[in-house]
């Protein structure tokens, strides 16, 4: 005969924790996801409000859940972080990590103590969530010098004309290259020209700020959206950027020409219509800095 004491032994069995709680948030019990390896022990949870668990942003966001749950009878899908620094009043035991957690939230057809109760079932999605996370930065991520590539441009540059449209924010952009590279690539070897363009994406991580997005636009051209800079401020910083690059890359040992940098700088304005057009202005200041003697700095 399967009686209760089976029952819950075979609940309390379950590889991911199983959490009964009421509409105010109180744990009313928990069974299940006692592998410490994946999960903190929440056995002294029992009788506990979410409230004074966990802080209150996220105390807010599991009773809205709940609240969800009970209205809508539906089963939900969630997917939730936590940690232990979102934890309070109770010893830490399990990963010091941040977990990553499927909730499978469902009403239950009976109440405890005259509230409605919901199943909470967590599961661990840690390393599903952390190779998403890969997976998206290599989609966006250029593999030689690790900046964002083309693809990423193009989303920071429509995400950020969306921005300037709405609220008139000012956003600049650079578009810059190297003087000489093809007869580094032509002399010294691809080896040699992998070099350069690893010391111009240092100097970029060295030098902007972390709102600004430096991507690898192909070969040996850069583009960087700065946002919430005006077109004179960009000058000013892309003039800066210059000497830095010109700097990095006189130590070098590459015998030859010198290797320098030329950008074209430009900004967003009112008469755009998509974010091609300050795209085009950059490129065509990038050009009269190459016509006009190349290793400068030109605006348009």
């Amino acid at each position: 005969m399967f009686d209760i004491e089976k029952l819950i032994s075979v609940l309390d069995a379950l590889p991911d924790p199983a959490f009964i709680l009421s509409s105010s948030g109180k744990y009313v019990a928990i069974f299940g996801g006692h592998d410490s390896g994946y999960y903190h022990d929440g056995n002294s949870l029992v009788g506990s409000n979410i409230a004074d668990v966990v802080k209150e942003d996220k105390a807010r966001w599991f009773l809205e859940k709940i609240e969800l749950s009970l209205s809508s009878k539906d089963l939900l899908v969630e997917e939730y972080e936590l940690s232990v620094h979102d934890i309070k009043g109770i010893p830490v035991k399990g990963p010091d990590h941040p977990i990553w957690f499927e909730a499978r939230i469902q009403a239950l057809d009976f109440q405890v103590d005259g509230e409605g109760v919901v199943l909470w079932i967590a599961s661990n999605m840690t390393r599903r969530h952390d190779l998403e996370v890969k997976l998206r930065e290599y989609s966006d991520t250029d593999q030689l010098t690790g900046l964002y590539n083309r693809r990423k441009l193009e989303q920071e540059l429509r995400t950020n004309f969306d921005i300037f449209q709405r609220h008139s924010v000012p956003i600049s952009i650079l578009m810059f290259d190297l003087d000489n590279f093809k007869i580094v690539n032509d002399t010294h070897g691809h080896h040699a020209g992998d070099e350069v363009i690893m010391t111009v994406a240092k100097v970029c991580r060295e030098e902007l700020r972390k709102t600004d997005v430096a991507c690898r636009f192909g070969g040996d051209e850069f583009v960087i959206v700065l946002p919430n800079i005006a077109i004179d401020m960009a000058v000013a910083f892309a003039s800066r950027l210059h000497g830095c690059f010109n700097m990095a890359l006189s130590q070098l040992a590459i015998d030859g020409s010198p290797l320098t940098v030329s950008i074209g700088a430009s900004a967003m304005n009112s008469s755009d219509i998509s974010y091609e057009y300050v795209l085009k202005r950059a490129d065509r200041a990038l050009y009269e800095a190459k016509r006009s003697g190349r290793n400068q700095v030109f605006s348009g």
